[in-house]
């Protein structure tokens, strides 16, 4: 286990309850720090959530942006090119 440094500790303090985001500059990757309680819950939700129980919504989203107009099922047809 790493570690909390100096430099990580103030940013921590200074985020307050918000989560602390940090860049590896070899990288450019992003990482976000949470702490342990607030991940747990985090995870706990993320387990329990089956992507299918949000299809209603997702249908009801794309109706009110036109999506269930006809002149849209032209997008249900459309097959790539084998280029």
């Amino acid at each position: 286990m790493t570690i909390i440094t100096p430099e990580l500790r103030q940013a921590i303090e200074q985020a307050g309850e918000q989560p602390v985001q940090l860049t590896d500059p070899e990288t450019n990757s992003v990482y976000i720090i949470v702490r342990a309680d607030v991940y747990e819950r985090m995870r706990a939700l993320c387990d329990d959530f089956d992507i299918r129980d949000a299809y209603p919504l997702m249908d009801q989203v794309a109706a009110l942006e036109g999506w269930d107009d006809p002149s849209m099922d032209i997008y249900n047809e459309y097959q790539p090119s084998s280029e």
